[in-house]
């Protein structure tokens, strides 16, 4: 075979969701596949490796397996990942390359690291490639991003509020496993042998919601045809960024009609801001059955930065999101107006750009009755008029200009989120 890069399939998901199953399968059927494996591990031992030596073709003292462990390669591991693929591709003795996550990895930031390689501003090359003096994403595409879900235990580990520890990092399984939906082109629904048809839709139903361009195939006992998984040529990072449910809704809100098995969206819109005390008290009481939301907000008292919300089970992180451009001094405010004529058609002459778009997705949701809620968090004509200093806030502060508000970086904007209400 002869091609210039590495196609790269990233196996992500919950532990026992089954990836390791799913890699032992791969390299079982296609016996003509000429795979090179890294699998990472959280612990000191990496289990997932032996069982891999143990079930395939593939020896531990193989060169074309690599273990990385006692870390997660979405964040502490992110250099040693790299340093790994660039003395694989030295040997170049291998057509495509699987990597298997740990069970608490994030996708999102696994892709940007195969995507950017070293060009993340936290990551300092001469540490990890002195020795090979390679870029490796010179080498390697990312190719397919698969995420394996385990249908049996779905429902259970969607509710859990259970955690597991990333290093220094506390993950909540429930908020966890919908990150995993969220930024995949494959959904692997395992173990469905052990689920019947009408739970089966159900899950496959809010997949559809959380994640609206992934393929979504059934399997048993981790068994796929390769050609869904590697070399597919399906990952498109722009697209697999913006693709999540709630972002398409913020995009595109479409009718509250009731769906089939009781999953549905909307969006909320508001010109008037939250009342601090009124909102942290909703976001402290939020409905177990919401159970995705995310979006922007305007905070009274907070005039010059625009915060975001991020709830996934019972998880909720407050984050800055950039600053309202109505705060910006009138010469670049007028350059925005130049490039986004449409902005000037939403502008309030009193309050500019400055308001509130969520999207909240959920199981059987009251619709009206959470409108209510929201628009009872917001102020009163009476409140609009007073004097927002006095209002009691307990949301997190930021300085104004933060980096992660003002930088792409998906990462630095994550570290600077603090977690709120229903995570107290």
């Amino acid at each position: 075979m002869s091609r210039d890069t590495i196609p790269v399939t990233v196996l992500s998901g919950n532990l026992g969701a089954g990836k390791t199953t799913v890699l032992n399968n791969l390299l079982n059927t296609r016996t003509d596949l000429d795979v090179a494996v890294l699998v990472n591990d959280m612990g000191e031992v990496n289990v997932d490796a032996e069982r891999v030596a143990e079930h395939s073709d593939i020896s531990e003292d193989d060169e074309d397996l690599i273990e990385l462990s006692n870390g997660c390669i979405c964040c502490e591991l992110r250099g040693d990942l790299l340093d790994a693929l660039a003395k694989l591709a030295q040997a170049r003795e291998f057509d495509y390359l699987v990597i298997e996550s740990t069970g608490v990895a994030e996708p999102l930031p696994v892709a940007q690291t195969l995507t950017m390689g070293f060009d993340q501003g936290d990551l300092d090359p001469t540490e990890f490639y002195e020795e090979t003096g390679i870029e490796a994403m010179d080498y390697y595409d990312l190719d397919t991003t698969v995420t394996v879900v385990d249908a049996h235990q779905f429902w259970t580990t969607f509710d859990s509020k259970e955690s597991l520890m990333d290093g220094d990092t506390e993950k909540e399984l429930g908020s966890l496993l919908v990150e995993q939906i969220e930024f995949c082109d494959v959904l692997l629904l395992n173990k469905c042998d052990l689920v019947d048809e009408e739970t089966l839709e159900e899950i496959e139903e809010m997949i559809e919601v959380l994640q609206p361009r992934a393929e979504i195939l059934r399997t048993e006992h981790g068994a796929v045809d390769p050609e869904a998984i590697v070399d597919t040529g399906r990952f498109d990072f722009e697209a697999a960024s913006r693709s999540a449910g709630w972002i398409r809704e913020l995009q595109e809100p479409h009718a509250s009609a009731e769906e089939e098995h009781g999953v549905t969206s909307f969006v909320f819109e508001s010109r008037r801001p939250f009342h601090p005390e009124r909102f942290a008290e909703l976001l402290d009481e939020f409905p177990t059955n919401v159970v995705r939301s995310k979006g922007h907000f305007w905070l009274a008292g907070r005039e010059d930065m625009t915060l975001g919300v991020d709830a996934a089970g019972h998880s909720i992180r407050i984050a800055p999101a950039g600053g309202w451009i109505a705060a910006l001094p009138t010469e670049e405010r007028e350059v925005y107006f130049e490039t986004n004529p449409q902005l000037e058609e939403a502008w309030d002459e009193e309050w500019g750009d400055r308001g509130t778009r969520l999207v909240l997705i959920g199981t059987d949701m009251d619709h009206d009755a959470l409108r209510t809620d929201l628009d009872a968090a917001t102020l009163t004509d009476e409140e609009m008029d007073g004097d927002w200093g006095a209002f009691e806030d307990r949301f997190p502060t930021f300085d104004s200009d933060d980096e992660a508000a003002e930088s792409d970086d998906t990462e630095a904007a994550e570290n600077s989120a603090e977690e709120v209400g229903l995570a107290d």
